[in-house]
């Protein structure tokens, strides 16, 4: 039993940094579909300007809290408004 307490604890331990690896990476992408978000559908000046979204606004806050929340919503207002997803990672 301890042994298999050790080991678990070991596994546990080395996951945590691919976890925090994996927010960070949220973290970066979140930021990158903000800012293509913004440059191509919530800028008033760009070309294919929309009218804003308040649960992309919303998301685009999240993306420093909660990325892995606030991806889909972005990601699906960029398609919606057919811009190309920038490449993640």
């Amino acid at each position: 039993m301890t042994k298999t307490i050790k080991i678990l604890t070991i596994c546990a331990g080395a996951a945590l940094p691919v976890c925090a690896g994996a927010q960070q990476g949220d973290a970066a992408y979140c930021s990158t579909l903000a800012q293509t978000y913004e440059h191509y559908v919530g800028n008033g000046s760009a070309h294919r300007s929309q009218q804003r979204n308040a649960t992309v606004d919303t998301a685009i806050t999240q993306c420093r809290t909660n990325s892995a929340a606030a991806i889909p919503v972005i990601e699906k207002a960029l398609k919606d408004a057919r811009v190309d997803l920038p490449p993640r990672g």
